[in-house]
């Protein structure tokens, strides 16, 4: 299938950075002080337009907060994208998981319910949130937990039913497994959403060519690098698929931050939840399997 890329339409913010967000910003790109080696200069300069940008803009979302971040570290150590050998990593792993799960997806009982697990299973897989996680025994425990939210037999039923089918994508390595989900639903009109531009270790069109995903899904760029799916700063093209949309599957916790105010019933959000806002605003534990439709 072909592979389109995207051209910003405003609509409307979602909502504000709590402050346990903003310690988790700081963990993270911390993590990146020691992977570059940065200096205690460019450190504090990094530091101080944190602060600045936090103090200054309360009226941004916190994913929002993300590309600014993102870009700003970018522009001090002279990177494009810091995690491109993470998501290489990721995406080559999964790789190999892929050829060892689809035969095993193909020959189950009910190859949709396995297939969603892996899915999500395999959103654990998120250098920006932590840099030290297991795909293997994150997989073992999806197969032996149950969803704490579970609408995926809603799901299952109007994936049959609808006549065009928007895919929000997340992290690297992750996209592997959206694929073989994908495979599973046998449908014609599907549309795999990613990232205009690296951020964190979102998915972008080079992502998705590498692990295939152009085979079974139409890709398309969402026309903004913020590790989530912002609206009101997507582009044109996209806003006009969104809409045009029966069914929206929206993968991972970062693009929950961006449309959970929306109350769209035709968004199934699939995800790990990694932290404890997420965690309280869902009435779950931190760590919880979630199919969740605001509908149900």
């Amino acid at each position: 299938m072909k592979i389109m890329n995207t051209g910003t339409v405003n609509i409307k913010p979602s909502y504000i950075v709590d402050v346990r967000c903003e310690k988790c910003f700081l963990k993270s790109y911390k993590r990146l002080f020691e992977k570059f080696n940065v200096n205690e200069y460019l450190q504090q300069e990094f530091i101080a337009f944190f602060k600045e940008k936090i103090s200054t803009s309360n009226h941004l979302s916190s994913p929002e907060f993300q590309p600014l971040l993102h870009n700003k570290f970018c522009n001090l150590i002279k990177v494009s994208d810091p995690y491109s050998e993470e998501k290489k990593l990721s995406n080559d792993i999964a790789l190999g998981l892929y050829a060892e799960w689809k035969p095993k997806v193909l020959v189950s009982e009910n190859p949709f319910v396995l297939a969603l697990k892996l899915a999500i299973a395999a959103n654990i897989m998120d250098y920006g949130a932590n840099n030290s996680f297991d795909i293997h025994e994150t997989i073992e425990t999806v197969f032996t937990s149950s969803f704490a939210i579970d609408h995926s037999k809603q799901l299952q039923k109007l994936i049959k039913q609808a006549k065009r089918i928007l895919y929000l994508g997340d992290n690297a390595g992750e996209i592997v497994f959206d694929r073989l989900f994908i495979e599973t639903m046998m449908h014609n009109d599907i549309i795999y959403a990613v990232k205009e531009y690296p951020v964190l270790n979102d998915v972008t069109i080079e992502d998705a060519e590498y692990v295939g995903m152009n085979l079974v899904a139409d890709v398309i760029s969402n026309g903004y690098n913020a590790p989530s799916t912002v609206l009101h700063k997507c582009s044109k093209e996209f806003i006009d698929v969104y809409n045009s949309a029966d069914l929206i599957i929206s993968k991972g916790q970062g693009n929950y931050e961006g449309l959970m105010n929306e109350n769209n019933s035709r968004i199934f959000f699939l995800m790990m939840v990694k932290c404890d806002v997420i965690a309280e605003k869902l009435n779950v534990e931190k760590g919880s399997f979630i199919v969740y439709n605001h509908s149900e």
